[in-house]
């Protein structure tokens, strides 16, 4: 479990600047996944599981260390005596005699053999335990993806505003040349009209836009717990990681959390079919302690009786026949089994489909990305060359329009395409437990 082992120090660094955030004005990858390390109320919950799974791990919870109980018994009665004796000079007639019983006793009991339950018992709670752990690892594995993705959104949304805002320009620089032109008597009022509704739809695009980047920038402090009034600045691009090939993907993916979970729930029910037919077998306990037993009467027959002393003993405990319980207790036990291997096989089964259809997604963008950058990049030229043709006067405002259209949906188609790519990349590798940041 190195993996979990660096992902907690990592989290620790965050104890040395839990100040930090707040006072900066740039939010890194690295910040966002320690603060959330740290903070995580779905981490938090999962520890906490973990603390019981260690506490539960233990020879005494088990059943295989001595059980010693005390037992004290005190009553004081008041009672009438009336006894007869042949000589009538030890006869006895009293009211109110005071008396007093007290029984204590010192118990110590050990299990010396019932079926190996003892050791089932304690290989399931360490397997419990190791469970607990893989759980913990792969709600670490969950929430870094949560906050790569939820950053890179960040970062797609600011990329779209850029592209909104490139063409604001455009359409001020038209609504200029316009102006100027009607100033001379070039230019007529729808075309100074159409280029002002264009420029309003564009800014208000950009405040749609600017709303979309604050609600994801919210969803981001949500989910490194911090307030949403939280100031963060990010000033990142999207940058992909090229060379993840499917082999070496599905051979990490071996290790994943889930499927260790998976195997250790296995190992669970298997300990839990030996605590069963344990009971099948006899039980063999040793006790031992010490009584001490008093009997006092202020009158009577006898005013003192006191007994005391250690004792040594076993008990031997043989199931003969209990209705075929413990038989049907078996073979509930052997299905639980049956089901947890399926459960097994099934996760095995998901991950490997959501492993084959993300790497083709991985694969399917980055082969697209060179294409729409080279198109993105012939559609700024062509918005270019159309504005200084526009300038002279030798293309038309349809032109122009049409130009920052093809200029922004190339702009979105890729930013969206490596969005898309990283997305798949941080899926791979959450799937194969390698993240690096």
């Amino acid at each position: 479990m190195q993996k979990l082992t660096s992902l907690f120090l990592f989290a620790c660094l965050v104890l040395l600047s839990s100040n930090h955030i707040a006072a900066q004005k740039t939010l890194t990858l690295s910040d966002a996944i320690q603060t959330a390390l740290q903070n995580s109320y779905d981490i938090q919950l999962v520890e906490n599981n973990l603390v019981i799974a260690k506490n539960n791990n233990n020879i005494g919870v088990a059943g295989g260390l001595p059980t010693i109980t005390n037992t004290t018994t005190n009553n004081n009665t008041i009672t009438t005596i009336n006894q007869t004796f042949p000589d009538a000079n030890r006869n006895t007639s009293r009211d109110g005699v005071d008396g007093s019983t007290l029984n204590s006793g010192l118990t110590a009991n050990m299990i010396l053999f019932n079926g190996f339950r003892v050791k089932a018992t304690k290989n399931r709670l360490e397997s419990i335990e190791r469970q607990n752990k893989s759980l913990l690892e792969s709600q670490l594995l969950n929430t870094i993806s949560t906050v790569m993705q939820q950053y890179y959104n960040v970062v797609r949304q600011q990329a779209f505003l850029k592209t909104i805002q490139k063409s604001i320009e455009t359409s001020k620089e038209r609504v200029d040349i316009i102006e100027t032109r009607q100033k001379i008597g070039a230019a007529n009022q729808a075309d100074f009209l159409q280029s002002n509704l264009d420029l309003n739809a564009l800014v208000q695009a950009e405040q749609n836009q600017l709303l979309i980047i604050d609600q994801a920038k919210a969803d981001l402090l949500n989910t490194i717990v911090l307030p949403a009034t939280t100031t963060i600045f990010i000033n990142d691009s999207i940058k992909v990681d090229e060379k993840l090939l499917l082999s070496a993907v599905e051979e990490k993916m071996k290790d994943h959390p889930l499927l260790q979970s998976a195997q250790q729930l296995i190992n669970v029910n298997q300990y839990l079919e030996k605590e069963t037919r344990s009971l099948t077998y006899p039980t063999l306990r040793a006790n031992s302690g010490y009584n001490y037993n008093s009997n006092k009467s202020a009158a009577g027959f006898i005013l003192l009786n006191e007994s005391y002393g250690p004792f040594l003993g076993v008990n031997l405990s043989i199931p003969l026949y209990n209705g075929g319980a413990n038989k049907r207790a078996i073979k509930n036990a052997e299905i639980n089994t049956k089901s947890a291997k399926i459960q097994l096989q099934n996760t095995e089964q998901d991950l490997a489909t959501e492993l084959f259809k993300t790497y083709q997604s991985y694969q399917n963008s980055l082969k697209q990305t060179p294409i729409e950058i080279k198109n993105y990049e012939l559609s700024q030229s062509l918005l270019d060359l159309v504005m200084q043709k526009y300038k002279l006067g030798q293309a038309t405002m349809v032109d122009v329009k049409q130009a920052q259209q093809s200029f922004e949906s190339a702009g979105f188609r890729l930013v969206s395409l490596r969005f898309n790519a990283k997305i798949a990349e941080i899926e791979l590798k959450r799937l194969s437990n390698q993240f690096t940041f």
